[in-house]
């Protein structure tokens, strides 16, 4: 092995070759809950720093400016430190020997690849084993709305709708900004997510709290998102079942009707690949969210469906290993 070459190599095309291996390493090793046991899982630490200033900092009896300013603070500390790990994390990997499969190991924990596909296909195995309660059940580590609300149809739907999105900002995002900035990149990435999933509300107690985490999290997810629906719409072309025109003409009228700027787009790619009418009111902790039906297919999906949509998911995420292998040999050539 020449040790030499393959320093070489990761100096002239370290992004691309990292996140090739940070992917294999994410679908071979999964969540890794034995490590996490030992010690917390970064993401944990940045949701337990979140939680304390939310509730140090963030009193209904201040005005919606005063809150308004501290959600401000909260991000910019949040996002920071994140950042500033990130950096320090670089330096102490770059002294290592084979620094290149340590930081792909540290960008594969950042990445959901793995446990999405495997929470997902879940819903569709509980639904057949133990019927929709088995199905509430499962739908509810992935999604935010209340699964009591849900019949079969609905545990489907938001099973799949949180498999496009989550595509998005947990596959495609983080690769996103670690290709561009490296791990601090991915860092404070995967904080303004974390934030945004915790504080990112338009409740009564985190409207105001957390908007600028709300719309730093759609900066962060812009051009992401729409990567993420046109990954859907090429693995379409060798998907099963998957129909990529139609994939094209759904995302095209429907994306921009959703209402966050950025999750129309994987879920109307997924709704057209497959004919499915996706969205729709939701009902949260906070109320009810009416929400537009996201594509003109059929809406009453069974767990079936689910499996198929799976597949798309993995097909999207071996475009990506196909596309930094191309970039890689490209520069090598």
């Amino acid at each position: 092995m020449n040790f030499d070459l393959m320093q070489g190599a990761y100096l002239a095309l370290g992004p691309a070759i990292i996140v090739i291996i940070a992917i294999a390493f994410d679908w071979v090793c999964g969540d890794i809950r034995w490590l996490f046991k030992i010690i917390p899982h970064p993401v944990v630490i940045i949701g337990k720093m979140i939680s304390f200033l939310d509730k140090k900092l963030n009193r209904t009896s201040r005005s919606g400016i005063n809150r308004t300013l501290r959600g401000l603070v909260v991000v910019i500390f949040i996002v920071g430190v994140s950042g500033f790990a990130g950096w320090g994390l670089t330096l102490a990997i770059d002294a290592l020997p084979f620094n290149w499969a340590m930081e792909a190991f540290v960008a594969s924990i950042l990445l959901a690849g793995r446990s999405l596909y495997n929470h997902v296909r879940d819903v569709g195995i509980a639904l057949k084993k133990d019927g929709l309660a088995g199905g509430r059940d499962a739908v509810s580590h992935i999604v935010g709305r209340d699964p009591k609300t849900l019949d079969k149809h609905g545990v489907v739907r938001a099973a799949i709708e949180s498999l496009a999105e989550n595509f998005a900002d947990g596959m495609v995002a983080p690769i996103f900004w670690y290709l561009l900035l490296g791990l601090p990149g991915l860092c404070a990435y995967k904080a303004i997510n974390t934030l945004d999933s915790m504080i990112g509300y338009k409740t009564k107690r985190h409207k105001d709290f957390g908007m600028i985490a709300a719309k730093l999290d759609d900066v962060a997810n812009w051009l992401p998102a729409r990567i993420t629906g046109v990954l859907l719409i090429l693995a379409a072309f060798f998907t099963p079942g998957a129909n990529p025109f139609r994939a094209v003409d759904i995302m095209w009228k429907f994306a921009n009707l959703h209402a966050s700027p950025n999750a129309g787009w994987p879920e109307a790619a997924m709704a057209g690949a497959f004919d499915f009418a996706l969205g729709g009111p939701r009902k949260y902790s906070g109320g009810v969210s009416e929400a537009v039906w996201i594509g003109s297919g059929r809406a009453r999906l069974v767990a079936s469906d689910i499996p198929k949509a799976g597949l798309l998911y993995l097909v999207a995420n071996l475009l990506i290993i196909f596309g930094l292998l191309v970039f890689t040999v490209s520069n090598l050539l």
